[in-house]
């Protein structure tokens, strides 16, 4: 695939692809090069709608899972959560549009609200929560703007980094089943199916129903298969709700219902609300620790994404040279700080920006037109707030299953790639913790690889990786050591 460059082309150049820059070109095609990369108009308008259209399941999964409780027994409201998210999705979008000018949308990362829901917040307040998700965008910013983020991701076995994607899409896919009401903590058993060893209740089988309508969709290649199979189970739940048919104590977040109408004006009380500190009882330690796990989640698949996508806009090269690129990754790091301002959690760049290249999108553009359609959704949280946790949930399972496919790209007849990676995926579901699966994997990578006789093929990141690690799995017997309890 030839590589297209970002800049402007005049009337008489070659635009790739067979086409020629016509001359008297519009100001929004010189603007975002449309003619130049063989795009038009109502490709990109097209394009963008159909990512929003893909993606517009985050506005329902994000506030589900940042509904627990902080460490103080405080809760964010799900309207704010529904503004915070619509917001910061739309000006990370825009700005990926107007100064990145290539076709990616972004959204709050799943990976990153699961480790601030699981891991963050129980330990400390939510505004504080917040304030780590602005460090955490602030040292991915530090990292591309020296060009240590590159370096990174090529310092980490390939292998790794398929094992951490996979690890957070069984986390997200349990958080799923949990929410739903799929599984529960037993008595005698760690979960069980339901309460009892069976589900109980019409909103799980709906949970049960929507997942598979999903499946099924995407099993036919239908575009927004996840958007379509969650308004066709809300639609579901409302009548059947109307129809008294379910107990309204049944859903685990109130009756699906509409409460006033269905324009509202946007609910930015959580926007804003953000500390830096008061960390002196969790520990310098553990502050550190999350950060890095925060970075960790919002790091991989960027890269990965950004690359993916614009290969296929035929914006990269074979050997994933995309000019731009490091727009691209600045714009996704300032999402982790736009979105911990706005209350959202980090934002990043999502793979369902391929669904608008499919339809034709190759510009900024079709950026500027999702992120146009979250500003709009801004007003319509009443409508957003309908959906039941049940329904939405079966999402955030779906997402895992994708997620769970690069198991395809992994050497399972290699110890030295099976066992960490093996240990990644599932340390991370069976601890409720990323940053457990992320180590386990890291450590026994250097074990295996040495036990080998292969030391000199680690290289020096993962060695001090790995001291990491060590550190924070003995952590506790450490600090007991140094009498820091």
């Amino acid at each position: 695939m030839t590589q297209q460059s970002l800049e402007p082309t005049t009337a008489t150049e070659d635009a790739g692809e067979g086409t020629r820059v016509p001359a008297g070109r519009s100001w929004l095609d010189r603007y975002f090069h449309i003619s130049h990369r063989g795009s038009t108009v109502a490709r990109e308008v097209r394009g963008g709608v159909t990512t929003f259209m893909a993606m517009a399941y985050i506005l329902l999964l994000n506030p589900l899972i940042l509904s627990g409780e902080d460490a103080a027994g405080n809760t964010l409201g799900q309207q704010s959560l529904i503004t915070a998210t619509a917001f910061a999705a739309a000006l990370t979008t825009l700005l990926m549009g107007f100064v990145g000018k290539v076709p990616l949308a972004l959204a709050a990362g799943l990976s990153v609200s699961g480790v601030l829901a699981s891991q963050v917040a129980p330990q400390m307040t939510w505004p504080q929560a917040m304030g780590m998700c602005v460090m955490y965008g602030v040292v991915i910013m530090l990292l591309v703007v020296t060009g240590l983020r590159e370096m990174i991701m090529n310092a980490i076995p390939l292998a790794l980094k398929h094992a951490i994607t996979m690890g957070i899409g069984l986390f997200v896919a349990l958080i799923g089943f949990y929410k739903a009401g799929f599984v529960h903590q037993g008595e005698a058993t760690p979960v069980t199916l339901g309460p009892a060893g069976e589900l109980s209740g019409w909103p799980v089988l709906l949970f049960a129903a929507t997942l598979l309508a999903i499946f099924m969709l995407q099993a036919r290649g239908i575009p927004g298969a996840i958007l379509i199979g969650i308004v066709g189970g809300t639609v579901l739940a409302v009548v059947l709700n109307a129809l008294d048919v379910i107990d309204p104590k049944q859903w685990a977040g109130g009756a699906p219902e509409l409460h006033g109408g269905a324009v509202s004006m946007p609910d930015f009380s959580i926007f804003g609300d953000v500390e830096f500190g008061g960390w002196s009882e969790v520990g310098a330690m553990t502050v550190g620790m999350i950060v890095f796990t925060l970075v960790l989640a919002g790091f991989f698949d960027a890269m990965a994404t950004i690359i993916g996508v614009g290969t296929e806009a035929g914006l990269a090269d074979d050997k994933g040279r995309m000019p731009g690129l490091s727009k691209a990754l600045f714009i996704d790091g300032a999402g982790g700080a736009i979105g911990g301002v706005s209350g959202a959690s980090g934002q990043t760049v999502f793979v369902e920006s391929a669904t608008g290249v499919g339809e034709g999108a190759r510009t900024g553009l079709s950026s500027v037109v999702a992120g146009l359609f979250f500003a709009a959704c801004l007003f319509f949280t009443p409508l957003t707030a309908i959906v039941p946790g049940e329904i939405a949930a079966a999402a955030l399972v779906v997402i895992g299953a994708m997620m769970m496919m690069n198991a395809r790209h992994v050497d399972w007849s290699d110890r030295a790639t099976a066992v960490p990676v093996f240990l990644t995926v599932v340390i991370m579901p069976f601890t409720y913790s990323i940053t457990a699966g992320v180590a386990a994997g890291a450590i026994s990578y250097v074990a295996v690889k040495t036990a080998q006789g292969k030391a000199r093929e680690i290289g020096l990141f993962m060695w001090a990786l790995t001291v990491i690690f060590l550190v924070f799995f003995a952590l506790d017997p450490i600090e007991s050591w140094l009498g820091v309890h």
